[in-house]
């Protein structure tokens, strides 16, 4: 960590290093999305105020790190709550928010529809503030906001969401609370999607989670279940694979997921915490043009929305309850990879 006195004889502005910068888009799908640009030295990300404070696209030490879908950075519009159509809006990014009634495919249930990954992703934040300042001996960058899911004689949940980054450690911690406004038990599910894409990710990428037990989604899956942990050249057309993992975590419930690259020297590793989030599942594309890794803790299981109401297991929130996450991005360099490695041989190992 830098010294903060001796900071400030090199600079004439810590925005030489470190800042966080509102920004409109102007063009093509995106024209008029508000956004955030923050950078804190060799690591830059931005963060959309008009789609859940989710983050687009993150670089570490010049590299991309996120994959960016082929629709591209979009505002929002009338895919986003369409059933399936709903895909045409996803734009991938590092990071978007699946929730709060629904995190996987459309569904109906009781006459009511719940689009592709729920509707929290493309709402708008409310009470956002953004701000770089010193507190104590660390310069620190922050965004925060509230985005609500709401339906006259529905549900009245909010997200408030609070990312923060401090200059001289490479991560992005990013803390959720969610309450429930209304006066009846609300479901609530949540699943983040943090997706890694190319040059990170590529033939020479190694994908470390601390498993104890890998299930293929489906047929798919299964028939590339042994190659979960690699990934392989892109290739035309090829079907996506989903893989659930019983995750090994420590007494505490912490655990993570890390995708690194020797070559390129750096790596992603996803902390959270199986107590709050106790699903985790594994989103690998090889189709070309699609080439993507998703790393996905959740409170809920990729299987859905039905599937939980029929196990009888979907989770909901008390009125007035409110509940608490939080996952950490680190990005890392060095000896980091190694060490990274040898914790997750270390979990996997441990029963």
């Amino acid at each position: 960590m830098a010294d903060k006195k001796e900071l400030l004889r090199l600079v004439g502005s810590m925005q030489q290093l470190a800042y966080v910068r509102p920004v409109t888009f102007e063009e093509g799908r995106a024209r008029g999305m508000r956004a955030f640009e923050i950078k804190n030295g060799s690591l830059k990300f931005s963060v959309t105020a008009d789609k859940c404070l989710d983050l687009t696209d993150v670089s570490f030490c010049g590299h991309n790190v996120s994959f960016l879908a082929k629709p591209g950075l979009m505002g929002r519009n009338h895919f986003d709550t369409n059933g399936a159509e709903a895909q045409r809006s996803i734009m991938g990014g590092m990071l978007f928010t699946c929730g709060l009634e629904n995190i996987c495919a459309p569904c109906k249930v009781d006459g009511k529809d719940f689009p592709m990954h729920g509707r929290i992703r493309t709402t708008p934040a409310e009470h956002v503030s953004a701000d770089a300042r010193w507190v104590g001996v660390d310069y620190l960058m922050t965004v925060s906001g509230t985005m609500r899911e709401a339906e006259l004689f529905g549900e009245n949940l909010t997200l408030r969401r609070t990312i923060t980054t401090c200059y001289g450690e490479n991560r992005i911690r990013i803390e959720d609370e969610i309450t429930n406004e209304g006066f009846r038990r609300e479901p609530m599910m949540l699943l983040y999607h943090i997706n890694v894409g190319y040059p990170l990710l590529c033939e020479d990428s190694e994908i470390l989670i601390p498993t104890r037990k890998v299930t293929p989604r489906d047929a798919a899956a299964a028939a590339n279940a042994a190659r979960w942990n690699r990934m392989e050249a892109p290739k035309d057309n090829e079907p996506e694979e989903v893989f659930l993992h019983e995750m090994a975590a420590d007494e505490e419930g912490n655990t993570f997921a890390a995708v690194i690259n020797r070559k390129l020297g750096i790596g992603l590793k996803v902390d959270y915490n199986m107590k709050e989030l106790p699903y985790f599942m594994q989103w690998k594309s090889i189709a070309s043009g699609d080439y993507v890794m998703g790393l996905e803790p959740a409170n809920s299981s990729v299987y859905g929305k039905p599937y939980h109401i029929e196990e009888n297991s979907l989770h909901e929130m008390e009125p007035l309850a409110a509940e608490r996450k939080k996952i950490v991005l680190t990005f890392l360099s060095g000896g980091e990879l190694d060490a990274v490695r040898r914790k997750a041989e270390e979990m996997s190992l441990t029963r």
